[in-house]
């Protein structure tokens, strides 16, 4: 006796939730049996997909590109739809053993990021003496919209097979050098800029500057022992011929000294070396008449990741520890500035906390409210802010889409503003070494920009930073890099 096609979804169901896969034969299957599955389409999808395909049409991978055709946006491969339905054929309906024959498909609607696709395949016709199967394919989007449909020829499986569902291997698409290249094109025509460095007295952080001032990114004044300075050359190989040196004895006169250069008008960036951060800035705000301006110091991590479509911004995850409402308003204020020097004309700005709605015994929603409101008065300007946003609403659509969210925000955030350091310290770290995220670091709020440079940092990283320094120290805003 054969099973019914409700008893065989149930049966395909609870065996595929135990890791099998398991077909039908083409004895058991009838005209109208169906199968569906449901994907929600991510930009790492998308991306893996021209990969895979070599498909790099801009309107699928360049979202600046993208938004000025006809869609608005970046649209998903057509034939990727078609992988999906190939999917459900091999795995369900008939399943493993089948044999492609032939496919027709007719794209109706454009496929976006965050859309949820319902696929199924029906059986319309069934070819007893061949034991072909033809079936009726379709993809329906969230809203009921059929966004491709076609039709499926395959020769059905004769033999039962249930097999363990096969482990894939995890695929990680990584950043690479692409975003620093890009940055670096467009900082390097403004020229060097004079920078101090302070306390450069570890392996990382002088090759760095001295990389960074062959690039023509800066003109360096070193700020630290020359003895160790000089031992540290030679141990790398590298020359100081035309460097500059401010001989001090330790890293706190370093520090002091780096500062007083700035004041002085001879440095117009102050770039961290191996010294600790709380180092070099409590020179900083030691003199209130000095490097500190009206607006509160705040730390921003410029940031890329394979996993979203654009940079992003994280603040502040170094300096402020707890911080009030209206230091978050300056917080908000520094990174608006940092985008807009990058090229982000309307920055989108996402208040993050633990949920979505305002409660009162949550104060990141109550100071995320506020904000917002703060906004609403153009009491902060120059970006558009929601919040309170949980991370998943503020960097999906699909996840915003899901909690019935509308907003100019979630899911295409520009910045993320976090609760407190903690917070936005473990996020940044979690995506440089979990998420393959490329980062720069910067200290915005200062009568210079600040290089604040983790000592684990990478080269690219530190090149990076540099870069954005640059660009702010030269005044620049408007054309994206």
């Amino acid at each position: 006796m054969h099973d019914t096609p409700t008893q065989a979804a149930t049966k395909t169901s609870t065996h595929e939730s135990l890791g099998m896969v398991y077909n039908r034969v083409f004895d058991e299957i009838a005209i109208g049996d169906h199968a569906s599955m449901e994907r929600t389409l991510t930009t790492e999808d998308i991306t893996l997909f021209a990969v895979l395909s070599g498909d790099v049409n801009p309107q699928h991978i360049d979202a600046e590109f993208a938004a000025s055709t006809r869609f608005h946006g970046v649209i998903a491969h057509g034939m990727l739809g078609g992988a999906l339905i190939s999917a459900l054929l091999g795995t369900r309906l008939p399943g493993p053993g089948t044999i492609y024959l032939g496919q027709t498909l007719k794209f109706h609607a454009p496929v976006r990021v965050g859309d949820t696709l319902t696929v199924r395949v029906e059986v319309i016709t069934r070819h007893e003496a061949k034991q072909r199967l033809i079936l009726a394919c379709s993809c329906t989007n969230q809203a009921g919209v059929v966004v491709i449909s076609g039709e499926a020829e395959v020769l059905a499986p004769t033999e039962p097979i249930s097999r363990p569902r096969t482990t894939l291997p995890e695929v990680r698409l990584t950043v690479g050098n692409e975003g620093l290249n890009k940055l670096l094109d467009h900082v390097l025509p403004l020229g060097p800029i004079r920078a101090a460095v302070v306390h450069p007295c570890s392996s990382p952080s002088l090759s760095a500057v001295l990389d960074a001032r062959t690039a023509g990114l800066i003109d360096p004044v070193l700020v630290a022992p020359r003895a160790k300075l000089v031992a540290l050359a030679a141990e790398l190989g590298a020359s100081l011929e035309g460097v500059a040196i401010e001989d001090v004895p330790h890293s706190h006169a370093a520090a002091a000294r780096a500062v007083e250069l700035a004041l002085l008008g001879e440095v117009r960036i102050l770039i961290k070396g191996s010294l600790h951060t709380d180092e070099l800035m409590q020179a900083v705000v030691a003199d209130s008449g000095g490097l500190r301006t009206e607006r509160r110091m705040s730390h921003c991590f410029l940031m890329q990741t394979p996993a979203y479509p654009r940079p992003f911004i994280i603040t502040d995850a170094a300096i402020n520890i707890a911080p009030t409402l209206s230091q978050k308003a300056d917080i908000v204020r520094n990174a608006v500035d940092l985008a807009h020097a990058i090229g982000v004309a309307i920055p989108r700005v996402a208040i993050l906390a633990a949920v979505e709605t305002v409660n009162p015994h949550m104060p990141a929603t109550l100071d995320a409210a506020a904000l917002c409101k703060m906004a609403d008065r153009g009491q902060i300007t120059g970006a558009i802010l929601d919040g309170p946003l949980a991370f998943d609403n503020a960097v999906s659509v699909a996840a915003a889409r899901i909690k019935g969210i509308q907003s100019d925000v979630a899911g295409q955030a520009d910045i993320l503003v976090v609760p407190d350091l903690e917070s936005g310290n473990m996020l940044a770290k979690q995506l440089e070494y979990l998420g393959g995220a490329a980062s720069a670091g910067i200290v915005m709020g200062a009568r210079v920009p600040i290089v604040l440079t983790s000592r684990a940092d990478s080269r690219e990283s530190r090149i990076a930073s540099i870069a954005v320094a640059s660009l702010l120290a030269h005044g620049h805003t408007g054309s994206k890099p």
